[in-house]
């Protein structure tokens, strides 16, 4: 399926490794100019350069620097002549349990995960709407879903971005225009965040680590996690001018590991 998003513009936030590598790298191979941004200048620029290697007809443009801040926002949007796709997406706050956050715990928790969010869709939506074609997706999480009681902070953070985006998504003035913006729920893929966190809960609950992942694996019903690149295709799709009449959805992608019916 051509996606028909070749020569478009996306900004593509914690890009270095991960989810958010993996969906710039399906947006290159689709033909989109991509700006990465994420902290780590090493593993960006590495990661620049394996996208520039996928498709030598894009432009990849590293920018280094931390997006919660006005100054790393400012930054990537202004290494694009324009913006026509954007993915949100930012690592998660620690586990924990909320008796011990402070509020600035839970500030840090909503600029990362809610408020940067909706400050990048701010500062590009308009142009979107005049320019007659917008993608936003927003990479959260499937405890949005079905929250995880220890990862209250990104509980409460991803669920108010979600609460704004219902709202947002279903302005005529946007969804008229062919400017959508959805959430994309990752569940349990195979990347650095999962080896982690396996490693950390096997370590709390006094667990070989291999045991500790068997666990979260056999409980997919799918029987394996989920891989990076087909996260990324799925991810592309989204922002691709084939889903135009997708907007102000949540789309959950776990494997079959949530129950419910809605």
């Amino acid at each position: 399926m051509n996606l028909d998003i070749e020569g478009r513009w996306a900004l593509v936030c914690a890009a270095s490794k991960g989810l958010g590598k993996a969906s710039a790298k399906a947006l290159v191979q689709e033909g989109a100019n991509v700006v990465i941004t994420a902290r780590g200048r090493e593993a960006l620029a590495a990661t620049a350069q394996e996208l520039r290697q996928c498709n030598a007809a894009v432009q990849v443009v590293a920018v280094a620097g931390d997006i919660t801040t006005n100054e790393g926002r400012a930054q990537a949007l202004a290494a694009a002549p324009r913006i026509d796709i954007l993915v949100n997406n930012a690592g998660g706050p620690p586990p924990g349990d909320f008796r011990s956050w402070s509020r600035d715990d839970w500030i840090a928790a909503l600029d990362a995960n809610m408020l940067t969010a909706i400050e990048l869709i701010k500062a590009t939506v308009d142009g979107m709407t005049e320019r007659g074609f917008g993608r936003i997706v927003n990479i959260t999480s499937g405890a949005v879903k079905a929250p995880i009681d220890v990862l209250g902070l990104s509980n409460g953070a991803r669920s108010g971005l979600t609460g704004f985006i219902a709202g947002i998504a279903r302005q005529k003035r946007i969804a008229e225009r062919n400017v959508t913006i959805n959430n994309l729920l990752p569940g349990l893929f195979d990347t650095d965040r999962l080896r982690q966190s396996t490693d950390a809960a096997a370590k709390a609950q006094g667990k070989r680590y291999d045991d500790a992942r068997e666990a979260k694996r056999a409980a997919i019903p799918a029987g394996r996690f989920g891989s990076p690149d087909e996260f990324g295709a799925f991810c592309a799709f989204m922002c691709s001018a084939r889903a135009g009449y997708l907007t102000g959805q949540n789309i959950l992608l776990d494997g079959g590991a949530y129950p419910g019916t809605l």
